[in-house]
């Protein structure tokens, strides 16, 4: 029997965020359903290519072979397709070994509203739509963007980058910085760099992540030899003064990241083609996301004042 999903960090894909799927998106654009049915129906054994999300999944699975007893993360699939064509979808899931057994099979209608029943705490598609809706609607979900990066399979960590004002924390500060400027936005967060920032549309992924942080702490404890599988960061534009804050807000909530880069305004691609996070999350496409798709599987999170333009450091 599978675990309680009640007491699993859980992330939820659509099948456009796990797997390439053009060539059917483009015949269900062009011809309508009964066509797409029937293409995926004919190429049902054909195995489909792994998308922008599948280096992270496939790595965040990985968490439960780590900890057998525990099994504290599941993947679930959230699939605007039906039952029938799905099939296509879970016969290259098994070919993989994924390990993801829970789904949802809306039949064209939006799979987001489905969220609080599957326990989800991150919600990945390529549907723009299914996206926003989610995080008007209060949802953690992110847009996941083209990439032309691979996986690599000799590399044992999974890294998870974020970006912090919009994402992690709310996007006061932002505007803040919209309203009067740079020196204003400095002024303010000096002023506030003892008061803890409001939680962002991922903060509750980000302190799930550090409970299971602190599960490989207490493994490193008995087994010194044991070498820790998942690595934070946060990739902010953020930089003195405004990096205290930062500092408050993380402490406020018990966390510890492995590594933080405050840039200043940095072009974010400078760390992040060393870094090489295995996902990495911001609410500016321009310029942010579009410094990082060549280096870093990446996620839209369309929240707040500066999700579509360049707004404050951040």
């Amino acid at each position: 029997m599978p675990f309680p999903i009640e007491d699993k960090l859980v992330v939820a894909v659509a099948s456009s965020a796990l797997f390439r799927l053009d060539e059917a998106d483009r015949i269900f654009r062009e011809k309508g359903i009964s066509a797409y049915r029937e293409y995926q129906r004919r190429h049902e054994n054909k195995l489909l290519e792994p998308g922008i999300a599948f280096p992270f999944v496939r790595r965040f699975l990985e968490i439960n072979h780590l900890f057998p007893e525990n099994q504290p993360v599941e993947v679930v699939l959230l699939s605007r397709n039906d039952p029938d064509t799905g099939m296509r979808v879970f016969h290259s899931i098994g070919h993989y070994k994924l390990g993801i057994t829970r789904a949802a099979f809306t039949g064209g209608n939006s799979p987001f509203r489905y969220i609080p029943a599957y326990n989800v705490s991150l919600f990945l598609s390529a549907n723009e739509d299914d996206v926003r809706k989610a995080i008007t609607d209060g949802y953690a979900a992110g847009l996941v963007l083209d990439s032309l990066v691979r996986d690599d399979l000799d590399d044992y960590e999974l890294r998870i980058a974020f970006d912090f004002d919009g994402v992690i924390a709310d996007d006061s500060a932002e505007k803040v910085y919209a309203d009067g400027g740079l020196e204003q936005f400095h002024r303010s967060e000096d002023e506030k760099s003892e008061i803890p920032m409001s939680p962002g549309p991922l903060a509750g992924l980000f302190q799930k992540l550090g409970r299971l942080r602190t599960l490989e702490s207490g493994r490193i404890e008995k087994e010194p030899s044991y070498k820790r599988y998942l690595k934070t960061a946060i990739v902010t534009a953020r930089n003195a003064p405004a990096h205290k804050r930062l500092a408050t807000t993380l402490r406020n909530w018990n966390i510890s990241v492995d590594e933080t880069f405050f840039l200043g305004g940095m072009n974010k691609g400078r760390i992040l083609s060393t870094l090489r996070p295995h996902i990495f999350f911001d609410d500016q496409r321009h310029p942010h996301l579009d410094a990082a798709k060549d280096f870093t599987p990446s996620v839209h999170i369309p929240f707040g004042i500066a999700s579509d333009r360049v707004a404050a450091p951040k």
